[in-house]
């Protein structure tokens, strides 16, 4: 009791710290007091997603937000329906193919995922409908050089010309030793 007679009148004990509450009080002023210290203090500034939305509020009940999360955080890969896997594929494919070094590995490519492609059409096991077009491989070969000789003299443009080393006879011409 000697302590609650020492709290000032704002609720604070000799320590600077919030009495025990007291009978008859009201829990509403005293979370909004502890609230408007702690802004004061500011404990609430440089948070996270201060002024951002909170993410996932508002949207529709989903049973697998947990799973979508998880592959979202830790940018998991390859996991989905064949249609959505090969769409996204078929999105990254030319930067794949740009990667390859030689025409033999760009058309073992090309081929491979055109059988995923048609391999996936054959399924009827539900899902989004396979609407990825299938890659003509001689086009796209002849895009990939294209590509490949548009960046190499891109590459001959950007480097610097090499100097000229003076040979002797060079030297000797000019009247310079």
């Amino acid at each position: 009791m000697a302590e609650l007679a020492r709290q000032n009148d704002d609720g604070d004990a000799p320590n600077g710290e919030l009495a025990p509450l007291r009978e008859g009080e009201d829990e509403v002023k005293r979370a909004r007091l502890i609230v408007d210290r702690a802004i004061a203090r500011g404990e609430f500034d440089n948070l996270a997603l201060a002024g951002k939305p909170i993410p996932g509020l508002g949207e529709a009940h989903d049973p697998d937000w947990w799973v979508k999360g998880l592959i979202q955080r830790e940018n998991i890969t390859g996991l989905g329906p064949r249609a959505i896997l090969l769409r996204t594929e078929d999105a990254e494919l030319d930067d794949r193919l740009d990667r390859q070094y030689t025409e033999k590995q760009v058309r073992e490519v090309l081929e491979d995922f055109n059988y995923r492609v048609i391999d996936a059409r054959r399924q009827l096991l539900g899902g989004p409908p396979v609407i990825t077009k299938l890659r003509d491989v001689d086009a796209e070969v002849e895009r990939w050089r294209e590509r490949r000789e548009a960046s190499r003299r891109a590459a001959e443009a950007a480097a610097p010309p090499e100097p000229v080393k003076a040979t002797f006879w060079r030297r000797v011409w000019r009247g310079s030793s």
